[in-house]
């Protein structure tokens, strides 16, 4: 018991499980009746709203806990203030002399908040309060992609998860780039996924998602790679019955122009060092972490990849210098208790044969999880965060397909994750030398 979590984090975690699960339950069967223009306004503003009250909170949070509107440990928060404030109060050519030296998947946000100061003003909130809008645009997205996908009632499901999913807000009140690339692949599915159904070929709906793909790039490489390879096996593997093979054609032959014509030397070497240097980099990140938890150095792969849609676990006990975590316990948990669902459509889409049907979010989904599974934050739940609307949207049909007879499977999972975060907690004490 001495090292419990703090009262103040075991209510973080107890209110982000009560809103997520009971609202969006509730607003499930109250917004039932709704038109879909009436649905989309209401998820829009709820989603706002509810953004806003979070970045607000929060802001004062962090002033009285750490002094300053920051995140525990600041680290990355200032680096990204100082640029919007370069930029919007000492001019451009100051901000690009300070950013040459910004790798390419650094610099995408570092021009955000360039921007987004220099147009509202250099303040903290400025930031937080424009990324509230941008990620309710996100929940409204959502809904469009899981309508198309999968019909109107999980489409609203998949919003409603994505609207009460404290990931999302705690994102928002962090000066962290978290929220715009989240948005960027919701996008970039959504619109890729319209392009792969529709009838008619429309240019614009074709420089969206290869717009976002480029974007990407600038604020992780892994994200923007992954992303134009699921793209790739989108025109390849779609069914020919929903997308016909002079299309198939057609578009591979304008993605790939676009993206020579687009992706710089820079993109190219930056994806090969992180392809060449993936096994390296895991090994010295889990011997780093070894000399504080001996439990490091039997990580790897092999023992992440069974668990990718359900880690990370919930940071149920009390670690120093851990309170970032300890604030979304709660949110963790959530993951753990709907990837069950993900994993339910997974197979269903996988013996039923209909994932040829879905295949550009599966491909952007799965790729990006094994992507992380060979990296050494496979267990990070920023690294996680990207593809959580995709795996939400999995998770509803997953929980559109449960029958009575299966709803028996839902407790077990619930007494599996139950039993993974208290030996998590375990871990997490005993290779510290605490228990």
């Amino acid at each position: 018991m001495r090292y419990a979590l703090p009262f103040q984090f075991v209510m973080f975690g107890l209110v982000e499980v009560f809103l997520f699960f009971y609202f969006s339950s509730e607003l499930s069967r109250n917004w039932r009746s709704q038109s879909p223009r009436r649905f989309k306004k209401n998820l829009f503003v709820t989603a706002l709203v509810v953004r806003v009250i979070y970045v607000v909170f929060m802001y004062f949070y962090y002033i009285e806990m750490t002094g300053m509107p920051y995140m525990y440990h600041v680290a990355d928060e200032l680096l990204y203030a100082y640029y919007g404030d370069l930029l919007a109060n000492h001019g451009l050519e100051d901000f690009l002399w300070q950013i040459r030296g910004i790798s390419l998947s650094d610099s995408g946000y570092c021009w955000w908040m360039g921007i987004v100061y220099s147009v509202f003003g250099a303040h903290v909130l400025s930031d937080r309060i424009v990324k509230c809008i941008l990620d309710a645009f996100s929940c409204v997205l959502l809904y469009n992609l899981g309508k198309r996908s999968f019909g109107e009632f999980t489409g609203r499901m998949a919003a409603l998860f994505y609207l009460f999913l404290p990931n999302t807000w705690y994102y928002c009140g962090l000066t962290l780039k978290e929220p715009l690339m989240i948005f960027l692949v919701i996008l970039y599915a959504e619109r890729g996924d319209l392009v792969l159904r529709s009838r008619k070929v429309e240019l614009k709906d074709l420089i969206i998602p290869a717009i976002a793909i480029l974007l990407m790039f600038t604020f992780r490489t892994a994200l923007g790679a992954v992303m134009f390879a699921a793209l790739a096996a989108g025109i390849v593997f779609t069914s020919g019955k929903q997308l016909e093979t002079w299309k198939k054609v057609l578009y591979s032959i304008v993605f790939a122009v676009w993206m020579m014509m687009t992706v710089g030397v820079e993109i190219i070497e930056e994806t090969q060092e992180l392809w060449q240097g993936s096994t390296n980099n895991q090994t010295l990140g889990y011997e780093w972490r070894a000399e504080t938890n001996s439990f490091a150095q039997y990580a790897s792969a092999a023992v992440f990849a069974p668990f990718i849609f359900t880690i990370p676990f919930s940071s149920m006990v009390n670690i120093i210098n851990q309170e970032n975590q300890m604030i979304i316990n709660g949110a963790n948990f959530i993951k753990n208790v709907m990837s069950g669902f993900v994993i339910f459509a997974l197979f269903s889409l996988l013996f039923s044969g209909e994932w040829r049907k879905h295949v550009l979010p599966l491909a952007a989904m799965c790729g990006y999880l094994v992507v992380l599974v060979f990296s050494n934050f496979a267990h990070a739940e920023r690294f996680h965060f990207p593809v959580m609307g995709l795996e939400l949207l999995f998770a509803a049909y997953g929980v559109s397909l449960v029958k009575n007879k299966q709803k028996r499977w839902y407790t077990f999972w619930l007494m599996f994750v139950c039993v993974a975060n208290i030996a998590w907690a375990y871990v997490k004490l005993a290779g510290r030398g605490l228990t």
